[in-house]
Formats: C-alpha cells, structure tokens, sequence
C-alpha cells in the first residue's frame, strides 16, 4: 500500500504540470493510471476499516449476554458481506501479470465440425460477452466471419475494463460441447469444439517492435453488417506480420484508418501473446510438463445432453448448472484457475 501511495503522489504532482497535455495521449494515460490507483487505495482502505467495525462490533456483542438476535443477525449479514469483498480482493492478488491489468482482445474459432461447431463459437461469445457485462467492462465486436447457415466461423472482441486480460487469461483453450444438436433433424448427440484465445490489449508506446518493412497491408470490401458505406468502399484491412505469420483483419469500423488501427492493436497484442507463451512453454519444458498441442488440449467441458454440468479439466471446478455459465457466470472457474496458478508457480499468479 505504501507504494501505491507513493505513485499515486507522484502522479498527482505530475498532473498539476501545465505542460502535460501537450501530449494528450500521455495525459490520459496519467489521469487514467491515477484514478486506478485511488479506486484501489479507496478499496483496500474500505476493506481494512469494516473488518475493524465488524470485530469492534463482535467484541461488545460477545460481552454482553442480553445482546437480542436482531444484532447477530446484522453481525452474520456484515460478516457475509465482508467475506464476499475479500474474495473479490483475494482475486486481485492473483493477477500480478505485466499485463494482468490491461484491457483483454478475445479470439474465438470455430472447430471441425461445420454448424454445429460455428454456433457453438457464437455461444462462447454471448457467455464473454454476458460475462463483461456483469463486470460493466465496455466491449466492442472488432472482426467477424459469419456461418453459412449460422453461428460463426470466428470473431475478434475488445473488452475494455482494468483486469479484463488478467481474468479472462484462463479461458484460453479449446472448450468442448455436448448436446443434443438442434441442426439435427435426428436429434442426435454432438461434440463440437470451438478455441479462445486472449491477448493483452498493449498501448501504442509499449515497447514492441514492429517495423513498416515487416508488414503486408492489404485493403478489401468489407461483407459484414455496417450499412452502405462499409460495403461499397475498401475499408477493411488485412494486415500480415511477415516475420511471425500472424495475421489480423479489421472490418467494422467506417475508415480504412479507424480499421487499420484497431488491426494493429490486434496484432501488438498478438505478438505480446506469443511472447508469453514461448515464454510458458520454455517453463514448462524446464519443468518437464508435457503440452500436447492441438485441438485435442481442451481446457473444459460443456455437456447439456444426456447429463448437464461444465467441468474445468485443468482445475476440477464444476458445475451442475450449464445454464448460468452460458449466461456469463464465469467467476468461480477463474478464480480456480487463479489459484491453481499459485501452485504451479510457487507465489506468482502470472
């Protein structure tokens, strides 16, 4: 705490300097930095003096033997409350990554499996999206190929909220549906896969290198929804990182430069990502775990049919209730994730 108080002076003198909207870009990033600071010093402070209250409270109802019900009734209600915001507090130090408190870019791809597995990836989006609305995270739909008959070939969302990366870092992986198919006119079972992948969104000063000569910009006509401006101009961008491979397409935006800057937000996450997990597989080797790559390496389990439960194969987390899942309630898988993370890596949730 001291440090942050510390940093958050720093910044507030830094904030009072007349010269500093001479980059506005920079002033906001100030401005933004110290707000976050002040919510988490406000936070911790809040959380410090109820547990003070609680156990002063708890200590004269202790010593009074006359003490009604109605008061350890409130005592129970104050306590529940207080355990509710240390979990929540619990969580946030976990996420002790460089990027943990980022705003996150979430990749969904459709697996094998035509129809059934695109409208699998639509539904995966709907739970991220349901999830980030329950964290009042802003989100925005940044690319999107559509099914031929329905769902999603795949689809690219910014949610924009301070640990947004740092929690939904535990989704990456292949997650896996069974259910009974309602595209089969037979109403047999089916198992469709769909990948997440999650980036850290890095701001433009971060210190990646990517050089104009290393890129491939290409421009096309954009087939999504976006009205008669975005199909009759090439304002879609496709832009290839020759070194790496990566490439990253952009099409909802109205400019051909509004669509080539979120692509290249796209992309400086991507590389982020491939550095941290070259990063984790040279650990991993180190370790002598064993990753198999592919489709097969799926991370949990959606069965709605002839049972219905949701199972993290890498933390043990389930539940009975698919349905809450699918409607955003993700939180208990990642904090189990979280946690699992501190056993892995001794004291650090990165």
């Amino acid at each position: 705490m001291p440090a942050r108080q510390s940093e958050l002076e720093e910044l507030t003198a830094r904030s009072a300097d007349p010269h500093l909207w001479d980059d506005p870009a920079k002033a906001q990033s100030v401005l933004r930095r110290a707000d976050e600071l002040r919510e988490e010093i406000d936070f911790w402070n809040d959380l410090s003096q109820r547990a003070t209250g609680l156990a002063e409270l708890a200590e004269l109802a202790a010593a009074d033997p006359e003490t009604d019900g109605a008061l350890q009734a409130d005592l129970q209600k104050d306590l529940e409350a207080l355990r509710s915001s240390w979990t929540a507090a619990e969580q946030r130090l976990l996420l002790s990554g460089a990027y943990d408190e980022r705003p996150a870019i979430v990749s969904i791809y459709a697996g094998a499996g035509g129809t059934e597995s695109q409208d699998w990836a639509e539904m995966l989006l709907r739970m991220y999206l349901r999830w980030a609305e329950r964290q009042r995270y802003r989100t925005e739909i940044l690319d999107q190929s559509e099914g031929e008959e329905a769902g999603l070939k795949s689809v690219t969302a910014s949610i924009d909220g301070r640990w947004a990366y740092g929690r939904l870092r535990s989704e990456r992986g292949v997650h896996r549906l069974v259910r009974i198919s309602p595209f089969d006119s037979q109403n047999r079972r089916h198992t469709s896969f769909a990948l997440v992948e999650v980036m850290p969104e890095v701001p433009p000063d971060a210190e990646i290198e990517i050089r104009d000569e290393d890129l491939r910009v290409d421009t096309y006509r954009s087939s999504g929804a976006g009205g008669q401006h975005v199909n009759k101009t090439d304002s879609a961008v496709r832009i290839t990182h020759i070194p790496t491979g990566i490439v990253v397409t952009c099409q909802n935006e109205r400019s051909q430069m509004q669509n080539r800057e979120r692509a290249m937000a796209v992309l400086r996450a991507k590389l982020v990502e491939r550095a941290e997990e070259e990063r984790e597989a040279e650990l991993a080797r180190l370790r002598g775990k064993h990753i198999e790559p592919g489709w097969g390496n799926q991370i949990r389990s959606y069965v709605l049919q002839p049972y219905t439960m949701v199972k993290d194969l890498r933390t043990g987390v389930e539940t009975s209730n698919p349905t809450a899942v699918l409607d955003g309630d993700l939180d208990p898988f990642i904090d189990g994730y979280l946690r699992s993370q501190i056993g892995e890596n001794g004291d650090s949730a990165a």
